[in-house]
């Protein structure tokens, strides 16, 4: 199963609710007619998180199919053409970022009815090579993150390692996901010793300056 990660910004002079009704209302519908979708979610950032300021995206979209050749058959169909014919009414397209990521679940459990989800944008390391990143984030970093308690469900969505081969590499070498039961759990979590750790670890595998996170509401679009 391939998931691709979209991180999308808004076209320039548009609103933050403008973007998101849209994005959900109109554009949501046109790209849940693709054939082969198994599943497509757009994760919305929380309004308040604008009150300082840009966030480092204005959202994530996630949508899973088969595999390459399921990927390739959709790119090819009228849907897809009218997908990317509606992308310039609300997204700028020069920083629209398009990831294929295989999604690892790390700590398994329910997504909560009326939670939020965490997601981070991941730069390893300068020099990293990326399969030894991935293999580090994955076996030793994930369980730390993993024992965080109030966290009820946490995955990884690592890019996959053919998008290295290409004569530009990826922008971004994964994004993680993490779901609370509530902001407030959320903030909760920051005090505990199993945060510090995870935080502390970072440093281990990840280029300074180059994290950051939104926090979203889930909008599950088809699946």
């Amino acid at each position: 199963m391939i998931k691709i990660c979209e991180v999308a910004y808004r076209k320039p002079g548009m609103g933050v609710e403008d973007f998101q009704s849209y994005w959900l209302g109109t554009h949501g519908p046109i790209v849940a007619r693709l054939p082969g979708i198994r599943r497509y979610v757009q994760c919305h950032p929380k309004l308040a998180g604008y009150r300082h300021g840009e966030l480092i995206c204005d959202g994530i979209a996630e949508i899973w199919v088969d595999d390459k050749e399921a990927l390739r058959a959709m790119s090819q169909t009228a849907e897809f053409a009218a997908a990317k014919r509606d992308e310039p009414n609300f997204i700028d397209g020069d920083r629209l970022v398009e990831l294929l990521t295989t999604e690892v679940v790390i700590k398994v459990g329910p997504i909560p009815a009326n939670g939020v989800k965490s997601i981070s944008l991941l730069k390893f390391k300068a020099g990293m090579d990326p399969a030894e990143g991935q293999k580090y984030w994955r076996e030793h970093h994930g369980p730390i993150a993993a024992g965080i308690e109030t966290l009820r469900r946490y995955i990884q969505c690592p890019v996959r390692l053919g998008a290295y081969g290409k004569a530009e590499p990826p922008v971004l070498d994964g994004l993680p996901m993490a779901w609370f039961d509530s902001v407030g759990d959320m903030r909760l979590s920051a005090n505990s010793d199993a945060y510090a750790r995870t935080k502390a670890d970072e440093i281990n595998f990840l280029e300074p300056g180059h994290i950051g996170s939104i926090i979203t509401e889930e909008h599950v679009i088809v699946g």
